[in-house]
Formats: structure tokens, C-alpha cells, sequence
């Protein structure tokens, strides 16, 4: 069996899943990296591939009919989860994909559907994000509002705000200063935001793509022990 493949970053640092689990990484997934893909595997490999990022800006994303050609075939294994994955995931579950984590459980249940909720620009040199993701934003202002930072008027006066503004342009900075204009009566809560999101921001991407790659260790490890008992 090959190492398995994962197409990662920016939703998870390839050192970081290195430190899981020494896959074969490839950078986010553009149109035609499956179809070569597919086109350089014999039927002879059984391969597990993830899928956690794509291009959207940059590029056209792999197309559903695209991946779909993977996941049908019998010695593949197809996996996606937390951002371009977990879309796919949803989208070709019934024909065998496997969806991981969270961000797959609400695209699956219709709770988010729009793609640009795990959208992000990101510099391909540095790995870099340049933006913030709709679904990351979502998740700091919930966690946020448990802890007692904003009150519920913030925080979906700030989700309103952040939808409203193009993905590419979506950060922690240019939301709190436009909320706080829109909304004034929010500013104290705004202000005390911008201070905790500095020092605690999170992802759900990027955990949900450390589940990923956590299953596809446990998939390959449990594999490779029954090729060789």
C-alpha cells in the first residue's frame, strides 16, 4: 500500500501534520490534480487520499465529477474534511466519500451551505493566511459569547457584518471596525473582541483537518498491519 496522499494548507500547517502522521502532502487541490492522480496510480496501489483544500481564488477547484471518478474506484479510499473536502464530502457521500469533522456535519445537516463559508485567500509561498474563513469567524464569536466576552446583539451583529463583506476581505480588524460603525451601541464589546481574538483565535478548519489526518493514519496503520498478519 502507498503512503497515502493529502491535499493540505492553509487549514492545517504541513509541519503540524507531519508531526501526526508522515503522509505524502500536496498542496490545496486545483482542476485536474485528481484526474492526474487518478492517471498515476495502477490498479494494483490501494491508496487513501484527503482532501482538505482547494483553490477557489486562485484557481478552479477539482470539480464533484472530478473526485467522483476517484471515489469510485475500488482500490481508492476518498476522504474530506474541514474546508474544500468537507464540501466534496457532502457532496459525493452516497457514492462512498468519508466527511470528517465538524464543518462536514453542517455543510451535511444544511446548518451552513454557501461555499465561501470555508473560503480564505492565503499566500502559496509563505502558507500564509490572508484572509479569515466565514466558518472560523462563526466559531470565534460563539466561543467568545460562552466565555462572556460580547453578548448575543454582538455577536450576530458581527456575523451579519462579516457575511456581508467578499471573502478575500474578510478579517478580524476590518469586521470589528465596520461592525462598530454600523452598530455603535456594540463598541465596548467590539473593543474587548479585538483584544481576546489576538491572544485566542481558533480554527474549526484547521480542526477538523487534524481529525482528517488523525483517521487517515488510523485507516493506513490498520491496513498495512492486515497486508502484513
Amino acid at each position: 500500500m502507498i503512503k497515502p496522499i493529502i491535499f493540505i494548507g492553509p487549514s492545517l500547517d504541513i509541519g503540524k501534520a507531519k508531526r501526526i502522521f508522515d503522509a505524502d502532502y500536496r498542496p490545496p487541490a486545483k482542476k485536474g490534480d485528481f484526474l492526474r492522480l487518478m492517471n498515476c496510480i495502477s490498479d494494483d496501489d490501494r491508496v487513501i487520499v484527503g482532501l482538505v483544500d482547494g483553490l477557489f481564488l486562485q484557481d478552479y477547484p477539482p470539480t464533484p465529477i472530478e473526485v467522483f471518478q476517484l471515489v469510485v474506484k475500488k482500490n481508492m479510499l476518498v476522504l474530506g474534511g474541514a474546508s474544500l473536502g468537507a464540501l466534496r464530502a457532502v457532496e459525493l457521500e452516497k457514492y462512498g466519500m468519508i466527511g470528517i469533522g465538524k464543518i462536514f456535519e453542517l455543510y451535511k445537516k444544511n446548518t451552513i451551505a454557501a461555499d465561501d463559508e470555508v473560503a480564505v485567500t492565503f499566500d502559496p509561498e509563505k502558507k500564509q493566511l490572508e484572509s479569515e474563513a466565514m466558518i472560523d469567524i462563526r466559531y470565534n464569536l460563539f466561543v467568545a459569547l460562552r466565555k462572556g466576552v460580547i453578548d448575543k446583539n454582538t455577536r450576530k451583529a458581527a456575523v451579519k457584518v462579516a457575511k456581508s463583506i467578499y471573502f478575500p476581505d474578510r478579517n478580524y480588524e476590518v469586521i470589528i471596525d465596520e461592525t462598530k460603525r454600523r452598530y455603535p451601541s456594540s463598541s465596548d464589546y467590539l473593543e474587548s473582541f479585538r483584544s481576546y481574538v489576538s491572544k485566542n483565535r481558533q480554527s474549526l478548519k484547521e480542526k477538523d483537518a487534524i481529525k482528517l489526518v488523525n483517521y487517515v493514519k488510523m485507516k493506513y496503520e490498520s491496513v498495512s498491519l492486515s497486508e502484513t498478519s
